[in-house]
C-alpha cells in the first residue's frame, strides 16, 4: 500500500532528526516539498490515510512517465541545496506542478500542533504498525 509506505519514510527520518525531501506524482500532477523536523511533516498534510482503495494506485490510475522525471529533478535541487546549506528549500511549502497546463504553484504548509507526530503534545514516539495504521499490508507482504 502506498500509504503504508509514505508514513513510514515520512516517520523514520523525523525520529532520526533528518529532514525529508518528499515528491509524489499520479496522472498529471506532482507534488514536491522539504520536511525538517520541528517544522511540519507528511502527517501534519495529511494526518490519516485514507480508507483503503478509495484512492487509485499509480499502476490502476497511470502516471505521465516524464513527469516522475520532473519531480525527481526537483528532488534532487533540494538535497544538494540541503547538503550544500544553499538556496531557500521547500521546507513549509508545498510545490504543485499540473503537467497539463504546465503551471506550477506553491502553497504554504504549517505545522500542525496537534499532530501526533510533531505536535505539541504528540502520541507517536516511534515506529508503530503501519499495516494496523494504515488497514493494508507493506507492498511483497501476502504476495503482493
Amino acid at each position: 500500500d502506498n500509504f503504508t509506505t509514505r508514513y513510514l519514510v515520512n516517520d523514520a527520518p523525523y525520529f532520526a532528526g533528518k529532514p525529508l525531501v518528499d515528491g509524489s506524482v499520479l496522472l498529471f500532477d506532482g507534488q514536491a516539498t522539504v520536511f525538517i523536523p520541528g517544522k511540519g511533516c507528511y502527517r501534519c498534510l495529511f494526518p490519516a490515510p485514507p480508507p483503503p482503495g478509495l484512492v487509485p494506485s499509480c499502476a490502476e490510475a497511470g502516471v505521465l512517465g516524464a513527469l516522475t522525471g520532473v519531480v525527481g529533478s526537483i528532488q534532487a535541487i533540494e538535497a544538494l541545496k540541503l547538503i550544500l546549506e544553499i538556496g531557500e528549500s521547500l521546507a513549509s511549502r508545498l510545490l504543485l506542478f499540473d503537467a497539463l497546463s504546465m503551471e506550477f504553484r506553491v502553497v504554504k504548509l504549517r505545522r500542525d500542533p496537534k499532530c501526533p507526530l510533531c505536535g505539541d503534545d504528540a502520541t507517536i514516539h516511534d515506529l508503530i504498525d503501519y499495516e494496523g495504521f494504515c488497514g493494508a499490508p507493506f507492498p511483497g507482504q501476502n504476495g503482493d
